[in-house]
């Protein structure tokens, strides 16, 4: 995924943005972080098309991993972390 995935959800210049705020919250150990991008691309497109976790495109991995991370990752609060790290970086209040 040098210049994002084919689906578009991230190329290098978003991910350069996002990858530094997601290392800063995420929980260490379940998800390894060479897959990271593009299950996050996955959960992203699932978000932006309003699709079923079962219809993620093969090219972005698994649907049960996006799903898992999800749910793990709403579960833990990181979502909330990273939309405020996100908030933050941009100097909103």
């Amino acid at each position: 995924m040098e210049e994002g995935d084919r689906t578009g959800t991230f190329t290098d210049e978003t991910w350069a943005i996002w990858e530094p705020l997601i290392e800063a919250v995420r929980p260490r150990g379940k998800t390894p972080p060479h897959d990271l991008r593009r299950t996050i691309a996955a959960i992203f497109w699932r978000h932006e098309n309003g699709a079923k976790w079962r219809s993620i495109p093969a090219e972005l991995g698994p649907w049960w991993r996006a799903a898992q991370l999800f749910i793990r990752w709403a579960k833990l609060g990181v979502w909330e972390r990273l939309l405020d790290a996100d908030f933050s970086r941009k100097g909103c209040t």
